[in-house]
């Protein structure tokens, strides 16, 4: 295992005199041992405690015979995995419990008292996870080099007129192209009045002139994860277009000035949102102004009035403020920031400024 990550997960435990913890997520089972291991409906799990006594209960279903730096304790579809993990946990001490383990896994363990109280250990590596280590900064940093060279294949493709599906395929044969490992998330290609629904599916609608055009794109690089926004238009764009366009866009510069250490993720929200509010379209910013990102594309971490945590270097997460008029256009402008000992940044370089394309 990563005994650097373990180290910072392990004194979080302490922390909160919890002596024992199952993490089940994929993710940061990835984030700890280095090894992906997608299970499915079976059960998997990495067992950790104070002791030193760590253990990997993986199902002979997946040929993993490497040495990851932890012993493994096999089981087959035939056994109990739970509680097979029974007979090695402390029951007489509080466990934490990872949040996506299933109810059928969890409760078994529980009716098999394997702890003395079960309590959510999650947040205790969520938080370790949102400060990258100068390695994980430098994958990110690659994903998002490649992000940019596709978002400017991206917007190149404009004047071509395919439909939101196409531009979708054409997509992935671009990060094919690029070396990327496939989408981060399901790309959003919106044109014109679909780009008012922030989360609009790609469907089969065509451009026409005038159409804002929201690309929302992100792909994934040696397991870390990309995401960008950039708002174009076809043709011409009306002043009210141009008028919502510039407010986003200082919006998003408003928010990203104040990003340093000790800064609350609420204040980064607040700036953004406040000067959306000031030009009377606050109404129209319906959505949190940014997520965190790492192995996964929503990592633990939110830009939102509701988080009061304050910002620390090493973390990395999305300022991407929007207006959405129903029926009419949609504009959102999204980077990466990475938090610095006494700043940020950006790790998107594809130009921001408005762009209408001929």
């Amino acid at each position: 295992m990563n005994q650097q990550r373990l180290n910072k997960v392990l004194a979080e435990m302490e922390k909160r005199n919890l002596k024992q913890m199952i993490i089940s997520d994929p993710a940061s089972i990835f984030y700890l041992t280095g090894k992906w291991i997608h299970p499915g409906e079976r059960l998997l799990a990495l067992y950790i405690n104070l002791n030193g006594n760590h253990k990997l209960f993986i199902n002979e279903l997946f040929p993993v015979y490497e040495d990851l730096g932890v012993e493994k304790i096999w089981f087959n579809d035939t056994q109990d995995g739970v509680e097979i993990i029974s007979n090695y946990v402390m029951k007489d001490e509080p466990i934490g419990i990872d949040k996506n383990w299933p109810a059928r896994f969890l409760i078994r363990l529980m009716e098999l008292k394997g702890g003395s109280t079960f309590v959510n250990g999650s947040p205790i590596i969520d938080r370790v996870r949102m400060q990258k280590d100068e390695k994980e900064i430098e994958l990110m940093k690659q994903a998002s080099r490649i992000n940019d060279m596709a978002m400017e294949e991206m917007v190149k493709l404009v004047p071509e007129r395919l439909t939101e599906k196409q531009m979708v395929s054409k997509l992935a044969e671009i990060y094919e192209k690029l070396g990327a490992d496939g989408f981060s998330f399901g790309p959003i290609i919106a044109y014109g009045k679909n780009a008012a629904d922030p989360h609009h599916e790609s469907d089969n609608s065509q451009l026409n002139e005038g159409d804002s055009v929201i690309i929302d794109i992100g792909c994934v690089k040696d397991s870390y994860c990309s995401d960008m926004t950039r708002t174009v238009f076809y043709k011409n764009a009306s002043e009210v277009a141009k008028k919502v366009y510039n407010i986003v866009l200082e919006a998003n510069k408003r928010a990203i000035d104040i990003i340093k250490p000790g800064v609350r993720f609420c204040d980064i929200d607040r700036a953004a949102r406040e000067h959306i509010e000031n030009h009377g379209y606050g109404k129209y910013f319906t959505h949190r102004t940014g997520h965190s990102i790492g192995i996964e594309v929503h990592d633990f971490g939110d830009v939102s009035a509701v988080n009061t945590d304050v910002v620390q270097p090493g973390m990395i997460f999305s300022v991407e403020p929007g207006i959405y008029l129903p029926n009419e256009v949609g504009v959102r402008i999204e980077d990466l920031v990475l938090v610095t000992e006494d700043g940020c940044e950006v790790l998107n370089k594809y130009d921001k400024e408005l762009i209408i394309i001929e």
